[in-house]
C-alpha cells in the first residue's frame, strides 16, 4: 500500500470561557487526510468538524489544533494556512507553526463582528512541493453573555381615556440584544421595576405590551403615570436594561359643570344696548380648554322679549350676560332670570349630576335719562307746489319716555338745505317761510327731505333727531307749448306728402301733462275750412289740408290743451309754408317756395343765426391776432439767438439815429425785423424812391424767417442784397452819417469804404491790447 497521509489534529475543549492555571494542555492530533483501504474502491478523506473558540478568551496565543502528514518524517513537512484572520482581514488572528503543525489563536475575538472563519490548510515538503491536498479549517466563535439589552427608546409614551377597563392596550416596549439569538444571551424578558400605588399596569415580558389591570383611572385625580420599565437577557437572570413610560390619561366629559352661587345680582341701564351686565361663574373638573371644560349658557326662563343673551369667556368659562335689546325702566324695573348651564361635550352617562346646574339671576333696571322719541320717524307729508310763506306743513312733535321726570322738549332744525321751512320751538310745528323753488337740487323725485332735532332740558340733555319727508305736489301751472321749431311746410296739393307732424311738451309733472289736445282755434272759421289737425298718439298730432290753398307763408292760429286738473290751455301761431311738390312728396325749388320759406323764419331763430356769426368772426379775429403776435415772437427769438453767437456775427450793442441832419441812414429794420412792415410817420402809399429807381420797381415781399440754423448765412445774405436793392434807402455798402461830433477828431472812421480812399496801409496790430475778442480782428486784417 502506498504512503498514506497522516494528519494529527488535536481538539481542545468547546468552551474557553475559563481561565485556569494550568500548563498550556497539549492540542489533539489528528490525521484528515488518513484514507483507509477497501475491496474495490478508495475512501474520500475525512470531514473535519468546525473547530469551536470563545469569543473575548483572554490567555493569548492559544494553541487550538495541530495538524500532521504521514508521507514525511516529522521535520521535514513544512505546514501553512490561508483565509481570512490570516492573509486576509482581520489579518494575524491564527498562525500556524510551520514545522510542527500546532494552530494558534492571537487575538480576541467578538462573536458579534465575525462568528466563524474558514481557513485552507496545506502541506508541503522541504522542496516546495506540495505533499497533500489543501483542506478546509472552519473555526466557529462560541458566544457570551457579553451585551446588555438595549430599549429602543429611553421614553415610551402612550394615552388612554380614563375610566377604561382592564385589559385596554396602552403602548408597547421594544428592546434587542446583540448576542447570539440562538442562545439564552438574547432571550430577553419585560418587567415594571416601580408605577406607584395602585397598580394600574401590566407588560407582557416576552412582548412587552403594557395594559391596564383594573378600573379606577381618573384624570381629575391622576393626569400622567410614570412607568420604570426593566429588560434583562438570560431569560430574566442576566444582564439588564431601564427604559421610562410616561401614560396619560385622556379627559372624558364625566364631571358636569356648576354654578359657584345659588343666585347672581347685578344691575343694567336702561335705554343701552350691546352692554354686558356681569358674569356668571362656573367650575368643571374637566380638561381646560377642552370640549368637556367648555360650558354653554341657556336662559331658561325670565326673558320673554329675548332683551339678553349669555355668552362664554374662552379664558375663564364665565358666562357674560349682555344686554341685546335696551331695557325701559318705566315698563319693567327687575327681571328675575333662571339659567341653566352644560357643557359643549355630552355628558357621560355614568358620569354623576351636578349639584348647582341652575341659578337664578336678578337683573335690577337703572333710570337713566332717555333722549326724546318722536312716534314717527320718518314723518311724511305733503304739500302744493308754490305754497306761499307761511303755508303749514307738518307738527313733528316727541315725546319724553321719562314719564316719573318733568322735562321740557324744544325743537331745532339740523338740516335744510334750502333754508325753507321755520320750526316752532315750543310745538314743533313746522311751516314754509318763503316760497320752494321747483328747480331746486335738493328736490329728489318730488321729495324735500329735512332732519328735525328735538331736545329735553336734563342734565345732561338728550337729543332724539328725526327726519320729515315733503311730496311737494305737482300743480297744473304751466300750459302746453309746440315743440321747436313752430314753423314747417305742406304739399299745396292735400293728397300729397305726409302733411306736418307736430308736437308738444309742457314743463309739468304727470299727471298735469299728456296727453295734449290739438286744436285749430275756431275763432278762425277759415281755418277749420282749408285745414284738418288729427291726433296720432299722447303728445303728437298731424296738419293737412283739406283744400287747395295759394303757395306761400300761412299764419295758424292752434289750441293746445293739457290733461291737468284743471287744465291749461295755450294759443300759439304755427307758420306754415305751402309749396309745389314733386311726385315723392317734398318742395320744389321755385321762387314762391324760397319767399314763403324766408318769411316763416321766426324772429327767436333770426337772433340765434346773428349772434352765432358774431361770435364766429370774433374767433377768426382772435386767432388772426394770435398769429401774428406768434410769429413776431419767433422772428425776436431766431435773431436773439443769433446774436448770442459770438463767432462773426454783427453785435447789436445800441442804435444811435443820427439826428435830424442823418435823413439817409440805412433801414437796419431790414434785418432786425424782416417779417414786420416798416413803421414811418409818412402817409401811407408808395414810398419815396431813388432817382436810379426803375419806373416799374415792385416792392418785394416779407420774408420768411430760417427755419434751421444751416439757412442763416443765406438769410443775412439774401437779405443784404435785398437792402442794397431797395431805391427807397442809399446802398448798404455806402458812408453814412449816424451822428456829426464835429471836426478835426483824432480817430479815424471805422468806414470800409473811406479807409480804402487813402494810400496807408492800415495797421491793426493794436487790437491785439483789447482783449481776446478784438485779436479775432487783429489776425483777420492785421499784417500777415
Amino acid at each position: 500500500m502506498g504512503s498514506a497521509l497522516l494528519l494529527a489534529l488535536g481538539l481542545l475543549a468547546q468552551s474557553l470561557g475559563l481561565s485556569w492555571a494550568v500548563p498550556e494542555p497539549e492540542p489533539s492530533t489528528m490525521y484528515p487526510w488518513r484514507r483507509a483501504s477497501a475491496l474495490g474502491r478508495v475512501r474520500r478523506a475525512w470531514v473535519i468538524p468546525p473547530i469551536s473558540v470563545s469569543e473575548n478568551h483572554k490567555r493569548l496565543p492559544y494553541p487550538l489544533v495541530q495538524i500532521k502528514s504521514d508521507k514525511q518524517q516529522l521535520g521535514s513537512v513544512i505546514y501553512s494556512i490561508q483565509g481570512p484572520g490570516v492573509d486576509e482581514e482581520p489579518r494575524n488572528v491564527f498562525s500556524i507553526d510551520k514545522f510542527t503543525g500546532r494552530v494558534y489563536l492571537n487575538a480576541t475575538l467578538d462573536r458579534e463582528k465575525t462568528d466563524r472563519f474558514r481557513l485552507r490548510a496545506f502541506a508541503l515538503d522541504l522542496g516546495g512541493s506540495t505533499l497533500e491536498d489543501p483542506t478546509d479549517l472552519e473555526i466557529v466563535v462560541v458566544d457570551q453573555n457579553d451585551n446588555r439589552p438595549a430599549f429602543l427608546q429611553d421614553v415610551f409614551r402612550g394615552h388612554i381615556l380614563e375610566g377604561a377597563i382592564p385589559g385596554t392596550f396602552v403602548t408597547r416596549a421594544e428592546a434587542t440584544d446583540a448576542d447570539d439569538p440562538e442562545t439564552d444571551n438574547a432571550a430577553l424578558r419585560f418587567s415594571i421595576l416601580e408605577q406607584g400605588s395602585p397598580e394600574f399596569f401590566s407588560i407582557d415580558e416576552h412582548t412587552g405590551e403594557i395594559r391596564t389591570v383594573q378600573v379606577g383611572l381618573d384624570r381629575e385625580v391622576v393626569a400622567v403615570y410614570n412607568l420604570t420599565l426593566q429588560v434583562a437577557d438570560m431569560s430574566g437572570d442576566g444582564l439588564t436594561a431601564t427604559a421610562s413610560a410616561i401614560i396619560s390619561i385622556d379627559d372624558i366629559n364625566d364631571n358636569a359643570p356648576e354654578f359657584t352661587k345659588d343666585e347672581f345680582f347685578m344691575e343694567a341701564a336702561e335705554a343701552v344696548s350691546g352692554m354686558d351686565v356681569g358674569r356668571l361663574e362656573v367650575e368643571d373638573k374637566d380638561m381646560p380648554g377642552s370640549p368637556n371644560w367648555v360650558a354653554r349658557f341657556t336662559i331658561l326662563e325670565g326673558d320673554p322679549d329675548g332683551q339678553f343673551k349669555i355668552y362664554t369667556d374662552p379664558k375663564t368659562n364665565e358666562g357674560v350676560l349682555s344686554v341685546v335689546k335696551p331695557l325701559d325702566y318705566e315698563s319693567r324695573e327687575q327681571y328675575e332670570l333662571r339659567v341653566s348651564v352644560q357643557n359643549e361635550a355630552p355628558l357621560q352617562a355614568a358620569a354623576p349630576r351636578a349639584r348647582r346646574g341652575q341659578t337664578r339671576v336678578s337683573v335690577w333696571v337703572q333710570d337713566t335719562n332717555e333722549a326724546p322719541v318722536f312716534p314717527e320717524n320718518p314723518l311724511r307729508t305733503s304739500i302744493a307746489e308754490g305754497a306761499p310763506p307761511g303755508t303749514s306743513v307738518a307738527t313733528f312733535s316727541a315725546r319724553d319716555p321719562d314719564t316719573e321726570q318733568l322735562q321740557r322738549i324744544s325743537y331745532s332744525k339740523d338740516y335744510d338745505p334750502e333754508d325753507w321751512l321755520q320750526v316752532d320751538g315750543a310745538t314743533g310745528r313746522i311751516q314754509t317761510q318763503r316760497v320752494l323753488s321747483p328747480a331746486s337740487p335738493f328736490l329728489k323725485d318730488g321729495w324735500y327731505r329735512a332732519i328735525i332735532l328735538a331736545l329735553d332740558n336734563a342734565i345732561p340733555p338728550s337729543t332724539a333727531t328725526g327726519t320729515l319727508s315733503i311730496e311737494i305736489l305737482e300743480v297744473n301751472d304751466h300750459a302746453p307749448a309746440l315743440a321747436l321749431p313752430p314753423s314747417g311746410s305742406l304739399c299745396s296739393e292735400p293728397d300729397q306728402g305726409p302733411g306736418l307732424l307736430l308736437g308738444a311738451t309742457d314743463e309739468d309733472l304727470p299727471p298735469h301733462g299728456a296727453p295734449f289736445h290739438f286744436q285749430l282755434n275756431p275763432r278762425v272759421p277759415d281755418l277749420g275750412r282749408n285745414w284738418s289737425v288729427s291726433q296720432i298718439n299722447v303728445s303728437h298730432a298731424r296738419l293737412r289740408l283739406r283744400h287747395q290753398v295759394s303757395e306761400g307763408l300761412h299764419r295758424l292760429s292752434l289750441l293746445l290743451q293739457d290733461s291737468g286738473e284743471p287744465p291749461q290751455q295755450r294759443e300759439q301761431t304755427l307758420n306754415v309754408t305751402v309749396c309745389r311738390c314733386g311726385s315723392d312728396g317734398t318742395c320744389l325749388p321755385g321762387a314762391a317756395a324760397l319767399r314763403g320759406g324766408g318769411v316763416g323764419v321766426s324772429l327767436g331763430a333770426l337772433v340765434i343765426v346773428l349772434a352765432s356769426t358774431v361770435v364766429l368772426l370774433v374767433l377768426i379775429l382772435l386767432a388772426a391776432l394770435r398769429t401774428r403776435f406768434r410769429g413776431q415772437s419767433r422772428g425776436k427769438s431766431l435773431l436773439h439767438g443769433l446774436q448770442e453767437d459770438l463767432r462773426d456775427n454783427i453785435l447789436n450793442y445800441d442804435e444811435q439815429g443820427g439826428g435830424e441832419e442823418d435823413q439817409d441812414a440805412y433801414d437796419i429794420n431790414q434785418l432786425r425785423h424782416p417779417v414786420e412792415p416798416r413803421a414811418t410817420s409818412r402817409s401811407l402809399g408808395r414810398p419815396p424812391l431813388r432817382r436810379d429807381a426803375p419806373f416799374s420797381y415792385v416792392p418785394q415781399p416779407h420774408r420768411v424767417l430760417p427755419t434751421s440754423p444751416s439757412d442763416i448765412a443765406n438769410f443775412i445774405s439774401d437779405g443784404l442784397e435785398a437792402a442794397d436793392s431797395d431805391p427807397s434807402v442809399p446802398p448798404y455798402d455806402t458812408a453814412l452819417i449816424y451822428d456829426y461830433e464835429g471836426d478835426g477828431s483824432v480817430a479815424g472812421t471805422l468806414s470800409s469804404i473811406l479807409s480804402s480812399m487813402g494810400d496807408e496801409d492800415q495797421d491793426y496790430d493794436y487790437l491785439r491790447d483789447w482783449g481776446p475778442r478784438f485779436a479775432r480782428l487783429a489776425d483777420m486784417y492785421g499784417h500777415q
